[in-house]
């Protein structure tokens, strides 16, 4: 009996406090009604746009794949004329590429005509319709000038095999082809002198870049004019190196580029004097070196400060007419007259400095002092 009466206890509890819930949850709604009007517009605006993004979703994995825009290869930039017809007022319009006019499609009637594309000349030499054109431009320092490809040595290495994911037998392969490919570009004698010879102009040359190319063009013309046969590759590229440099008005002298191309004994020098003396007469280089042209690199080789490069300049100008200096070096000359100024100014240089710097003796730098101080007393 007390178990029952303590159940039926609880259950009047259970009742009489959902009742007092219900009540108060009532007294809410009596308070605010939009409350739950607010809460159910709520739910229904995001059911509506969790169906509309459903749909978005399902029309676009139903809609064609994306196509990548037209090459700028097969587009014309001569569209000209804007707006209606002069004629017949249509505004519809015809354009011929291989003449470069623009018609009226309407009436016939030519708004323009001799247009000028200012987009890029692209040029196709095969039969397809692509007209684009990529990679390097060509280039004399290489020996097929940059037309072929090449299976790079860095791609072959450790780390490049595991970048591309290349295991160890395909890396193997990799490099007998590698090895195959570079034995096929250099299979003539000419393609090996060639790629040899470039090879000199580049590591050894220390030229910029333009030069660098006018420096492989001639000693490609020196190839084509037999001027290669009995000699040394090492020795026509220093030539050419050194020629280069003298035509565009570049400072080298015959020591530092033999030094350069390690032709550093006696016979190998005169070897290359005498081969300079051959390419210049062949290939019409007869540009003469002066002094002035070595004023700025001595000067920069001492260290002088720069008011003593404008009295260098002085000094020549009021000397360089006379005929006392003809048969004399020009680093000679200008090494003289650096000297002379540098002892004039609060920076003065010694005569091993200065020699060190010239390539001449102190024994010729003292005679061209001679020389220099008889005209400057004139």
């Amino acid at each position: 009996m007390q178990e029952v009466t303590g159940k039926r206890t609880t259950e009047k509890r259970l009742a009489s406090r959902e009742r007092t819930m219900s009540t108060e949850y009532e007294g809410l709604n009596n308070k605010d009604p939009t409350i739950q009007l607010r809460v159910e517009k709520m739910e229904r605006d995001t059911a509506r746009q969790t169906d509309e993004s459903e749909r978005a979703s399902q029309k676009r994995s139903r809609t064609k794949p994306i196509r990548p825009a037209r090459r700028p290869s097969k587009e014309r930039g001569t569209e000209s004329i804007t707006g209606p017809c002069k004629v017949c007022g249509a505004n519809s319009w015809d354009t011929d590429d291989i003449r470069g006019e623009t018609s009226c499609s309407e009436c016939g009637y030519i708004a323009a005509e001799n247009m000028i594309d200012p987009g890029a000349e692209w040029i196709n030499h095969s039969d397809g319709d692509d007209r684009s054109r990529v990679g390097a431009p060509t280039t004399l320092t290489l020996s097929d000038k940059g037309l072929s490809t090449e299976i790079r040595r860095s791609d072959l290495t450790a780390g490049g095999a595991k970048r591309h994911g290349m295991s160890g037998k395909a890396l193997r392969e990799w490099r007998r082809r590698q090895r195959i490919d570079q034995r096929s570009k250099t299979r003539d004698s000419r393609s090996r002198n060639l790629s040899k010879a470039m090879q000199f102009i580049r590591d050894r040359g220390d030229l910029p870049s333009q030069i660098e190319q006018e420096a492989a063009s001639l000693y490609r013309h020196s190839v084509e004019r037999g001027l290669v046969t009995g000699r040394s590759i090492r020795g026509v590229s220093a030539a050419c190196v050194y020629i280069a440099a003298r035509e565009a008005k570049i400072p080298r002298r015959i020591e530092d580029v033999a030094e350069a191309f390690d032709m550093i004994e006696a016979v190998e020098e005169k070897e290359l004097k005498r081969t300079i003396r051959l390419v210049a007469r062949m290939l019409g280089t007869h540009h003469i070196t002066g002094p002035e042209e070595y004023f700025e690199k001595f000067h920069s080789d001492l260290g002088l400060p720069p008011r003593v490069l404008g009295d260098v300049r002085s000094l020549w100008d009021s000397v360089k007419d006379n005929l006392d200096w003809q048969g004399k070096k020009p680093s000679g000359i200008a090494g003289v007259i650096i000297y002379k100024a540098s002892q004039e100014s609060s920076s003065p240089r010694t005569q091993s400095e200065v020699c060190k710097v010239s390539g001449i003796s102190e024994v010729t730098l003292r005679g061209l002092l001679k020389i220099l101080a008889q005209l400057t007393a004139e």
